[in-house]
């Protein structure tokens, strides 16, 4: 069903943001139309921002249609100004979250080392441009401050540092298809937090204009929302498009 009012027009708008969606009606399930928890985050800081209106995360889940949603605002909710963090004063290191905390302690117990890798794999087919494709890569390192942070030990607790610039390259191999398979199970292995970036990227040619591009980061700085972006950035960077500012 087509959108009646003002409000439920813009939740649509917003809503086709977050899904990457363009058909939705204010009776679609946003969790049947490609929604899930993470989205749900997006949406409800979306609505806040946007509209002023401080959801909660439990209504997304009790209350998952346009329509349902518009009625919950309109008798439960009252406006809040939306205000954006500030940027932090720049320092020679930074505190880190009690999320980070665990999981700094958990990689570095036996067991652990690669329990909060976030691996991923695409296949690229077509002609290569492999200088291109690593000069992405450094451009996204210089654009996003989370991909030149390190971890150690001050104190005696966690502390986080942001580095100006640091050294990256793609490693290349060569391999069959499957050969790839390996490749792929060793790649993903420890990573030592006291050193930036927390990222790193094989390109596996598997054939004529055929390439396996493996990546992993480490959930200290990312999460499943951060390896979207990353993925959609370094693809509008290999394309040679300018990105909006942060």
């Amino acid at each position: 069903m087509a959108p009646r009012t003002w409000l439920e027009e813009q939740l649509v708008r917003i809503w086709q943001s977050v899904l990457n969606h363009h058909q939705i009606g204010i009776q679609d399930n946003f969790f049947e139309v490609g929604g899930h928890s993470l989205r749900a985050t997006t949406l409800m800081a979306k609505i806040h921002q946007e509209l002023n209106y401080k959801l909660a995360l439990r209504d997304i889940f009790q209350y998952p249609t346009i329509e349902q949603l518009v009625q919950v605002m309109g008798e439960d909710q009252t406006q809040q100004t939306y205000v954006s963090i500030p940027v932090a004063e720049e320092r020679e290191y930074y505190p880190v979250s009690s999320a980070q905390k665990r999981m700094y302690v958990l990689s570095h117990l036996e067991g652990g080392e690669v329990s909060y890798n976030m691996p991923g794999a695409l296949i690229i087919e077509g002609s290569l441009d492999k200088m291109r494709l690593e000069q992405a890569f450094r451009q996204l390192i210089a654009r996003h401050e989370a991909l030149r942070t390190r971890f150690e030990m001050v104190d005696g607790e966690v502390i986080q540092r942001i580095e100006s610039g640091v050294a990256f390259s793609v490693e290349h191999v060569q391999a069959s298809e499957e050969e790839t398979q390996q490749y792929a199970q060793d790649f993903v292995r420890a990573f030592d937090l006291a050193q930036a970036p927390l990222l790193r990227v094989q390109l596996v040619e598997t054939g004529p204009e055929r390439h396996v591009m493996l990546y992993d980061m480490h959930h200290i700085i990312s999460d499943g929302v951060t390896e979207g972006i990353i993925v959609q950035e370094f693809s509008q960077l290999y394309e040679g498009k300018e990105l909006p500012p942060l």
